[in-house]
């Protein structure tokens, strides 16, 4: 493939921003102590927390890695993700260029990376979600008003074939990206709504009724006490988002941060809200005599909790015996048969990671990123409070998850301890990436971290190959070590990073790109990028002492 004259090409070494790299590096560590996890139990039981049998220092890695780590770095990469948007969108507006179709390819290229990755390696894969995520972000950022009306109108009807139900949830997520792009930029294309506080006024109104009507419905007995506390819940939330909209809607360079923080929060407060519901008030039992239809409804969701809970425990028992004792052949099989339930489900997740997008773009656009060293303070801010907030909401979710409060009228209050820990997960992953620059730009030792922006600079190489060994490793058709101690599971992935950050070094002193990198360049640009250094490789920027 030749490359066509001026146009858009793969970012020079020379050109690359190195705490990027950094922080990049740093996300993978905590990516594969994510996941490892998951190479000894089956993806099928994520969410369940810490197995009750875990004792001694493997309940501590556990809970440090509950606490700690998970959740944080795919936030993290989120934010890198959306950071490399705004980098590419950037030098195309330099040079000029169209950026769609490149950015198109590049999309393109990282799902069918990602479907192979989770059908043929690992069932745990995040790039199809940042695919379809990054699909969604075109949809926020250029999206049309009519053509997204007609979208979801189509998906509507096709929602009614039969098997096709999926469709339902793809209008859904359809409407929510549209509603996003009509909040960070509804004045340009929509003449009817040209003023920014008429959506402020329809969040508050629609709040306003929610509120009142949660209220009227304490007085309603036949209500579930989840609908009497949810709904005023979801009121108060949505006059609130209203009221902020009314007040900060106006300062456009401000508003894809504040929407992605937006996003990310009313997600994971009604979620610790739902949970808090369930938590402190659990559902009464009904008086025998003058409630037997609620309690024959009772009885019913009962029943199907029950059912539901029995298909999830016969999924992981089969998903277990295939990666425990199973052949390779049965492994992939397995994984193929779920990948369209996996990928069905992604458009939920992505209203969840366009937020992050928008956020690390703006990190980017704002120059934040670019010209990191003059905004140290910012950093330090968000070091200092990112971490302890974020943190320490998780931890107080763990003294709900892990020992029941006294008063909690035997709800297990684990939802309630997800939602504080999610809430948590923003403000912990900003400081982490936070600390990581400022240890960067540090005039003391703390700046070698620098050693790990080769390992970043290879980051879709090195997650790939951390599930290939990893496979290799714990699953029964390789070494069989599946069902490893938490100790153990730490001890490789020292091993395995140590051995990537001296293999990515000994690789780009030669090469231009790691091999998926150089792949992935050749797809998104449709030109063959130069692999090898045949001259004295250009130096990557260092950080200066602050």
């Amino acid at each position: 493939m030749d490359k066509p004259a001026g146009s858009l090409t793969p970012v020079a070494n020379n050109e690359r921003i190195q705490s990027l790299d950094v922080v990049r590096g740093f996300a993978l560590i905590g990516i594969l102590m994510m996941n490892v996890e998951f190479f000894n139990r089956a993806i099928s039981d994520l969410g369940s927390g810490i197995p009750a049998s875990v004792t001694g220092a493997n309940l501590w890695i556990s809970y440090f890695v509950q606490y700690f780590v998970t959740g944080k770095f795919w936030t993290i990469f989120s934010l890198l993700f959306g950071m490399g948007f705004a980098i590419m969108l950037s030098r195309a507006a330099r040079a000029e260029r169209s950026f769609l179709v490149p950015y198109i390819r590049r999309i393109a290229a990282l799902a069918v990376f990602g479907a192979f990755h989770h059908i043929f390696l690992f069932g745990g894969d995040i790039l199809v979600s940042y695919a379809v995520s990054a699909a969604a972000l075109l949809i926020v950022l250029y999206g049309r008003a009519k053509w997204i009306l007609l979208a979801i109108v189509l998906c509507i009807a096709g929602g009614f074939i039969p098997n096709m139900k999926w469709l339902f949830g793809m209008a859904g997520g359809l409407a929510f990206f549209g509603l996003a792009a009509w909040w960070l930029r509804g004045e340009q294309h929509m003449k009817s709504f040209r003023k920014p506080s008429v959506l402020a006024y329809i969040l508050m109104v629609i709040g306003g009724i929610s509120l009142i009507g949660g209220i009227a419905t304490w007085f309603i007995p036949s209500v579930p006490i989840e609908g009497r506390v949810m709904m005023p819940v979801a009121g108060f939330a949505l006059f609130m988002l209203g009221f902020l909209t009314k007040r900060y809607q106006a300062d456009k360079a401000a508003r894809p941060w504040r929407l992605g923080v937006g996003i990310y929060c009313f997600s994971f407060f009604m979620m610790a809200a739902a949970g808090a519901a369930q938590y402190y008030f659990p559902q009464p039992a009904p008086a025998p005599a003058a409630t037997k239809e609620l309690a024959k409804k009772q009885q019913e969701q009962e029943a199907e909790r029950v059912k539901m809970r029995k298909e999830r425990e016969e999924r992981i028992a089969k998903e277990t015996a295939a990666l425990s004792k199973g052949s390779y052949g049965d492994v992939v099989a397995l994984r193929a048969e779920r990948f369209p339930e996996h990928a069905a489900g992604e458009v939920g997740f992505a209203t969840i990671l366009i937020g992050m997008f928008l956020l690390g773009s703006w990190f980017v656009r704002a120059g934040i990123m670019e010209r990191a060293q003059d905004h140290l303070p910012l950093f330090r801010k968000l070091a200092l409070f990112g971490i302890p907030v974020g943190v320490g909401l998780g931890l107080i979710g763990s003294a709900i998850a892990m020992h029941p409060v006294p008063g909690s009228r035997g709800a297990d209050g684990w939802q309630f301890a997800q939602g504080l820990q999610m809430l948590g997960n923003l403000p912990a992953s900003l400081g982490y990436v936070s600390l990581m620059i400022l240890m960067l730009y540090s005039a003391s030792a703390f700046n070698k971290i620098r050693v790990l922006a080769p390992f970043g600079r290879m980051a879709l190489t090195n997650y790939l190959m951390q599930s290939l060994i990893a496979s290799t490793f714990f699953f029964g058709y390789g070494f069989g070590n599946f069902g490893a101690s938490r100790v153990d599971q730490m001890l490789f992935v020292a091993v395995v990073v140590i051995f990537q950050i001296a293999l990515s070094h000994f690789w780009l002193a030669r090469f231009r790109y790691g091999p998926m990198e150089w792949l992935w360049r050749a797809v998104t640009y449709w030109t063959i990028p130069p692999m090898r250094i045949t001259s004295s490789p250009e130096a990557p920027a260092v950080a200066t002492p602050a």
